[in-house]
Parts: C-alpha cells; sequence; structure tokens
C-alpha cells in the first residue's frame, strides 16, 4: 500500500472498529489494544482535531458506548477516499483543495510522536510582546484558552501572528489539579476547568484526565496522596493548573 497519511495508522484503525461496533471496549479488542491505550488514543485523537471525532455515552459495557461525530464520519470517509486510489484523491485536491489540505494536517498531527502526553491543536488569539518574551495566546476548540510565554526570537521563527493555526503542548508532570480553583488567587496563568473522567492509580502517583467544558482533554500525573486527599474522583470538577512557561508551542 502506498505511503497514505493515515493509512496504516493504529488511531484511524481504532476510529473504523469503533464506527462498526460503538463500544472502545469491543474496538480495542478488535485491533489488538487494551483499553486503557484505546481511551488515552481517543483523547489524543479528540485533542489533536479541530472538533471532537467521538463521544463518550452513558451505559453500556467498558464503561459506556463510544460513538462518532458528524467530524469523526466525515474524516473517515476521506481516509478511504485517500486510500482507495491516487487518482481520487487528485480529484478531491482539485475540486476542494482546502478540505484536502485541511484532512491531510488532521491526519499528520495524528501520527505525530511527541513525549508530551497534552497535545491540542488552536489557533493564536494575540501575541503580547515584551522586552525579550512574548505572551501568546491561543484559542482551543469549543472557547477554552491557554496562554504561552516564549521568547520574541521563537515568535519571529514560528511566524507566529493571530489566526495563524499551532499546536500547544503540556508535559502531565507540569499539569497541577485543584478545586474550586479562583484564577484571582492563583499566579498560574492557565486555569481549564472540566470533570474528571479517567483516574489511573498507582504506587506512587496517578494519571487524572480532565475533560473540558470545550471538548479537549486534559491529563495530568499527581501524587496518588494528592488525589485523595483532594477527593479527586470519577465525575467531580477538577481544575488543570498549568502555568504559562509550561506550554511549548509548535507551527506544521
Amino acid at each position: 500500500m502506498l505511503g497514505w497519511p493515515g493509512s496504516e495508522n493504529p488511531a484511524i484503525g481504532l476510529l473504523e472498529k469503533i464506527e462498526a461496533c460503538g463500544s472502545i471496549n469491543q474496538a480495542a479488542k478488535a485491533v489488538g489494544i487494551s483499553y486503557k491505550s484505546a481511551w488515552e488514543q481517543l483523547n489524543a485523537l479528540n485533542n489533536l482535531s479541530p472538533r471532537s471525532l467521538v463521544v463518550r455515552q452513558a451505559g453500556g459495557s467498558g464503561g459506556g458506548g463510544t460513538i462518532l461525530t458528524d467530524e469523526g464520519r466525515v474524516l473517515l470517509q476521506r481516509v478511504r477516499m485517500l486510500r482507495r486510489e491516487l487518482q481520487a484523491f487528485m480529484t478531491f485536491f482539485g475540486d476542494q483543495p482546502e478540505e484536502a489540505f485541511n484532512t491531510l494536517k488532521t491526519l499528520r498531527r495524528i501520527e505525530m510522536k511527541v513525549s508530551a502526553r497534552n497535545v491540542w491543536t488552536g489557533r493564536v488569539v494575540c501575541v503580547g510582546k515584551g522586552t525579550v518574551n512574548s505572551i501568546v495566546e491561543v484559542a482551543l476548540k469549543g472557547g477554552d484558552t491557554v496562554a504561552a510565554v516564549i521568547t520574541n526570537n521563537s515568535v519571529e521563527r514560528l511566524g507566529l501572528a493571530p489566526g495563524i493555526e499551532v499546536l500547544a503542548m503540556v508535559k502531565a508532570p507540569s499539569v497541577m489539579v485543584g478545586r474550586d480553583c479562583q484564577k484571582s488567587k492563583l499566579s498560574a496563568r492557565n486555569i481549564l476547568t472540566g470533570t474528571i473522567s479517567h483516574i489511573d492509580h498507582g504506587a506512587v502517583n496517578d494519571v487524572v484526565t480532565i475533560d473540558l467544558n470545550g471538548g479537549s482533554t486534559v491529563t495530568a500525573i499527581i501524587t496518588s496522596e494528592s488525589v485523595r486527599s483532594l477527593g479527586l474522583a470519577l465525575g467531580v470538577e477538577a481544575s488543570a493548573i498549568i502555568k504559562a512557561s509550561s506550554v511549548i508551542l509548535a507551527v506544521s
């Protein structure tokens, strides 16, 4: 098979199985991965896509059913078009160049491998330049925003300006978690509030995933003692607290 973007990507295969059976548990078994790995891939897919590709539904085995959104179904339709033949893609590109280009960019993001657990796609809202550093505000999908402090040289090198599409990345250990947080009483610039959807317990540290109101997710690695003392549990409202200096920006 030609090296089409997404042609042999396991995340695309997972989407196809979810489309077929409507269950993340069954889809994970079908592609030969664990349930935990499956939902991690789905969180990554949703964060990297301009709009959510999958949504969870209450009930069902394995923590609830999972279905594709309209955007997810459209993405799979386009992937299949790319798989069929080169001429079909060239026709698609000629008729709808902007849509074809956007599909390729989304697939490239999915295939990208980085060490940071949290990777979101967004657009630059504003750039506030200082003497040495700049504060770059990035709008994520659904109304969430993150701010990054980077050097003025990096702003120029990346060509950052309002409207530019970027990837915002944060390592999970750099994410703090709190409850009933008030922005006016915290020094951290980024406070992303949502509902805890998953906690992976470890011997010392726990991995906590928060579903944000805008449709993205944020993952933090904090001590198990902190999870207990804060009363963190599934369905509890919590905030991810991220210093602007911990946010890394990239352009594709």
